[in-house]
């Protein structure tokens, strides 16, 4: 059998705040429902706009530490999320025996984009260790930082000089 791939990416706004549960084994798990949006022209040249709905699941082990821990601290309602996950499918019985159907995004790594606190962080599953996002990591190499032969730490000073010709 080949190679597959079951990947969902996806960029949009929480519809409310996390709900956060405990398994009976000891498990956390937060789900949540993440909208996106697109908007085209019609024929007629009106500006149409539809909303997609996705729901995500996030799973810790019981040795917690993990990507819940992150979304119960920092993620509300209305925050802008990246997400990676896989896309699943599950089937079950409901009380009246009815068979339902629900697709999941089984989310893997969770990127916080903008909001409280001056900008978003990056968080893996694997244990909720936070990552330097890719631009900051490419922006201390190359940046103004090194053009001026100096660290990103010597930029806070550069914001409290009262001596700049900004306009504004």
């Amino acid at each position: 059998m080949g190679r597959s791939l079951n990947k969902a990416m996806l960029i949009g706004n929480l519809g409310s705040d996390p709900e956060i549960r405990s398994t009976t084994g000891g498990s956390r798990v937060a789900s949540f429902s993440l909208a996106t949006s697109r908007s085209w022209s019609g024929q007629n040249g009106e500006k149409q706009e539809k909303t997609e709905w996705h729901k995500c699941v996030v799973w810790n082990s019981k040795s917690g530490g993990g990507l819940v821990d992150v979304v119960e601290k920092y993620v509300k309602k209305g925050d802008r999320l990246y997400i990676e996950g896989e896309i699943e499918y599950r089937q079950w019985q409901d009380k009246e025996n009815q068979t339902r159907y629900t697709t999941e995004i089984k989310v893997r790594d969770l990127v916080m984009l903008g909001g409280r606190g001056g900008g978003g962080g990056d968080f893996e599953s694997d244990g909720g260790s936070r990552r330097a996002p890719a631009a900051a990591k490419a922006g201390a190499s190359t940046g103004a930082g090194a053009a001026a032969g100096g660290d990103f730490e010597d930029f806070p000073a550069a914001l409290e000089d009262a001596d700049d010709d900004l306009p504004f």
